[in-house]
């Protein structure tokens, strides 16, 4: 049999025997490499390190360096997790067993949902299986090798039943466990050291609501001990920067059993904020040169039929509704889950010239989408959502300038406002799409000029465009690293296919518009929880629900304070006046737990409404003494500072 040319990362070949595996390659080329070998990349795809080579190829061996050895990490320590499982609940059945970020999980079929103490046994368990160094074998079988393998495991023998004819079918061994699975996977179970166990929780098979609740165990998986300590020192920061947690501590909102869930009640504080963010992108959008509109909540679903919501997103909306009174009963409605269709027939309404155009459109509107219950999760999964939503419809030349303008808003209210780092991606079609690939191509690639003429980086989320055109997604990252979805602006070349929007253009002819989607936001609901868990509930002076506590330091000094209270508010200042029986000490202190920005002590010198003692948010007993009206000054100046 003729040698194999192996292609390495610099460039030069190396020639091994017909057969050779990435160990024997790691192992060619030095023993330091062949230690830390985990797995080999053939012509780009990951392999496992004992994995026969078929022919010649370009390669590269996987260390713990690579970025993708950490899912591969993480995948293997699923099936440990899994093999530890069996050991301890021999009748548990398997589910699936996925990397994902920053860990793994598992779901299983067992009596009862596992206990804090069950994940203790489990972890020790697991544990015991690494040190055991199983290594992960990999065996190829035909179907009815599987179906006899899984035999009492009905759970992979409704898997098994799915694979294509010409699928193959790939079973892993480490120790006494034995799962069906693609891989691949580390070499042995001894290279996992460095784990932890989460949690658990209900997850129904295959995520289907109708079929049998699974418990899911998730963990986490890192190569040094440092990084695994880092990340349980980032889940506790974030547990204690929990917006659901916060939100009752700060009475910013709830969401009540009685309505039904994802549906918020916002309280006067949280109103306020979200106020104040609808007020700053609406004054922003004035600016931009948009027109404000409003829509109806209900719409007749012929409307959704004629935009393609029906039935490309019906899964995502509440069932329809009965007839309106006087109508026939084959009428059905609808609430909206987004307000695109109805500002298209806005535009629609009147003629249109190219020198009308862009014509932008805006709308801070209640959408409502039938999100699954078990994905719901305080204000950043709901069903009753409030979206920034607004839509621009231009000519084709003109859309390069709209998206800059787009950009332009969110430099201006996201990250200039909040100094978020941006992540983009451009997101390309998905499988279900209207319109033809010649379309696609256009519409995919003025995205990506108009962020490259910009000089702005990007990735590719393929497949992660609307159904109706593709996208510029936004994400941005908060003060302890994580990752979260914002702005997003879609281009879309469908709707005003669908809808027949037309303008006059300069040769008297008519012409379909281009359509733009953009929030900026995205909703308010997701964006204020973002912003509660970015500064622990400690906003900035010009987006704090309460800007100042007014606090007399006894009963002599109440009605000084009311009358400061009185200027402060006339000052355009949100304050409240504390001016209860508690101690001084104790007021102040529930100021601080309330991430009040500013505390005005009144009477530390003098009983008047003249002379405050201020103390800043986070500054302990520090203070000085000002008069009241530079103290608003000072108020005033800092949010003209810091707000948009």
């Amino acid at each position: 049999m003729s040698d194999l040319r192996l292609t390495l990362p610099d460039g030069s070949v190396r020639e091994m025997p017909a057969g050779s595996t990435g160990r024997d390659l790691a192992a060619s080329i030095g023993a330091g490499l062949a230690k830390a070998a985990l797995a080999i990349r053939v012509d780009g795809q990951v392999r496992d390190l004992d994995r026969p080579i078929e022919g010649d190829a370009t390669v590269a061996i996987l260390t713990d360096r690579d970025p993708a050895a950490l899912e591969l990490l993480r995948h293997s320590a699923a099936h440990i997790l899994a093999t530890a499982v069996r050991e301890l609940f021999p009748g548990a059945g398997i589910g699936f067993g996925p990397p994902i970020e920053d860990g793994f999980y598992y779901d299983f079929q067992v009596d009862r949902p596992f206990t804090p103490e069950d994940l203790e046994r489990i972890e020790k368990q697991m544990a015991a299986v690494a040190e055991r160094d199983f290594p992960f074998v990999r065996e190829v079988v035909d179907r009815e090798a599987a179906n006899r393998r899984f035999a009492d495991d009905p759970l992979k023998l409704e898997r098994i039943a799915e694979l294509g004819d010409d699928e193959t079918i790939s079973v892993y061994t480490d120790g006494p466990f034995v799962d069906l699975c693609r891989g691949p996977h580390v070499p042995s179970t001894g290279r996992l050291r460095h784990f932890k166990l989460l949690h658990a929780a209900g997850a129904y098979w295959r995520g289907d609501e109708r079929r049998q609740m699974l418990q899911r165990i998730y963990g986490t998986a890192w190569f040094k001990k440092e990084d695994l300590t880092a990340y349980l020192d980032r889940l506790e920061e974030a547990r204690k920067r929990d917006h659901r947690v916060i939100g009752k501590q700060l009475d910013l909102f709830s969401i009540q059993e009685v309505v039904g869930p994802g549906l918020v009640f916002w309280h006067p504080k949280g109103a306020m904020v979200k106020w104040l963010l609808t007020r700053a992108v609406e004054d922003d959008n004035l600016r931009s040169g948009y027109d404000f509109v409003y829509t109806p909540n209900i719409t007749r679903e012929e409307l959704f039929h004629i935009s393609g919501h029906l039935p490309l997103y019906a899964e995502n909306q509440f069932p329809a509704m009965g007839a309106g009174a006087g109508e026939t009963e084959d009428v059905k409605y609808r609430v909206k889950p987004m307000n695109c269709p109805m500002h298209a027939l806005i535009f629609k309404g009147q003629q249109r010239s190219y020198r009308d155009l862009p014509v932008r459109l805006s709308e801070v509107a209640n959408v409502y989408r039938n999100e699954r219950s078990g994905t719901l999760h305080g204000l950043l999964r709901v069903r009753g959502l409030s979206m920034d939503d607004a839509h621009i419809f231009c000519t084709l030349e003109q859309v390069e300038d709209e998206i800059f303008l787009c950009l332009g808003q969110v430099e201006r209210l996201v990250r200039e406002a909040f100094g978020f780092e941006l992540d983009f991606e451009v997101s390309t079609r998905p499988p279900e799409r209207l319109g033809g690939d010649e379309i696609w191509d256009r519409a995919e690639r003025m995205l990506q000029m108009a962020l490259e003429r910009k000089g702005i980086p990007f990735r590719i989320d393929e497949g992660g465009g609307a159904f109706y055109g593709p996208k510029i997604d936004i994400k941005f990252r908060d003060a302890i690293g994580r990752l979260w979805q914002g702005p997003t602006i879609q281009l879309d070349f469908n709707l005003p296919e669908r809808f027949e929007l037309e303008y006059t253009g300069p040769d008297n002819r008519p012409h379909r518009p281009v359509m733009i989607h953009r929030a900026i936001y995205g909703t308010l609901e997701r964006f204020t929880g973002n912003l509660i868990e970015h500064f622990a509930g400690a906003f900035p002076l010009w987006l704090a629900p309460e800007q100042v506590r007014v606090i007399p330091i006894s009963d002599a000094q109440a009605d000084a304070a009311r009358a400061a209270g009185s200027r402060l508010r006339a000052a355009g200042i949100r304050m409240h006046v504390d001016a209860g029986h508690e101690t001084l000490n104790y007021r102040i202190r529930e100021a601080e737990l309330q991430r009040v920005p500013y505390m005005a002590v009144i009477g530390q010198r003098e009983a008047d409404a003249d002379s405050v003692a201020v103390r800043a948010r986070g500054a302990g007993k520090k203070q000085e003494i000002l008069g009241l009206d530079a103290f608003i000054e000072r108020l005033r100046d800092e949010v003209a500072r810091k707000a948009m």
